[in-house]
């Protein structure tokens, strides 16, 4: 399986991973805040973007997949950030192979990502008319519309079946009992508006996660990177300095 992965920048070493339905393209104005001093590491999920494959209906997956494509590199020993499903396969990542990632960061994820039963249906019968209906919920009320057609446009290229696994792997994810064994330091951040995985989901990271750190960011909501990418930037490199070589 050939896993599509763009490098920028130089200095320690960021892994994202995006979230549902996306790709590498929706991280790039983050990238641009963080590339003069970091290596930031962009990868398609299989199935989506420049990756092969079908896409997965499982987290555990994603996330070997992802090991896979970085053991025996020199992206061992990463930073591994995460948006929303994306958050979910770096928690599992820390999980299962904690030798191999310095620290994560999640961005507008949770320990449990319960999908309606109406989006998951509405992706399969009217996936255009489901994915507005998701974008709607996905940008703080104070978000420009432009960001939403980001979104719309990035997520429309993605096939339906590889959406639909996407949302099922998400609905199954459930390791609220399992946070305490996370080692890796942690920082997490939310939108104060996000109405998809609200600031509860992470304050509930934050209470278990023995070595983390939360940071709530104002006028945002579920896609905080895209409407408040410098915000986020700070927040990223303010962790990583703090943290030894």
């Amino acid at each position: 399986m050939h896993i599509n992965m763009e490098r920028y920048g130089k200095g320690k070493k960021i892994i994202f991973i995006h979230g549902s339905g996306l790709s590498t393209h929706i991280w790039y104005g983050l990238r641009d805040y963080l590339s003069n001093s970091l290596e930031v590491v962009l990868i398609d999920l299989p199935g989506h973007g420049m990756s092969s494959g079908g896409g997965y209906g499982s987290i555990e997956d994603y996330r070997d997949a992802i090991f896979n494509a970085i053991k025996g590199t020199d992206l061992e020993g990463s930073y591994m950030a995460g948006h929303s499903l994306g958050g979910a396969i770096a928690m599992s990542f820390a999980l299962k192979y904690p030798e191999l990632i310095k620290g994560l960061i999640l961005l507008g994820t949770g320990a449990r990502l319960k999908v309606l039963p109406q989006i998951l249906e509405g992706i399969v019968k009217n996936k255009e008319k489901t994915l507005k209906e998701i974008i709607s919920l996905a940008f703080s009320d104070k978000s420009h519309d432009e960001l939403k057609k980001i979104h719309y446009n990035e997520t429309i290229k993605c096939p339906g079946e590889v959406i639909y696994k996407d949302f099922f792997a998400c609905d199954r994810f459930n390791i609220m009992d399992s946070l305490e064994f996370i080692a890796s330091p942690t920082l997490i951040v939310c939108g104060e508006d996000d109405k998809l995985t609200p600031v509860k989901y992470s304050e509930y990271l934050k209470n278990h996660i023995k070595n983390s750190e939360l940071v709530i960011i104002k006028d945002a909501g579920h896609m905080l990177f895209l409407e408040k990418p410098k915000e986020i930037a700070d927040a990223i490199k303010g962790f990583i300095e703090k943290k030894p070589q």
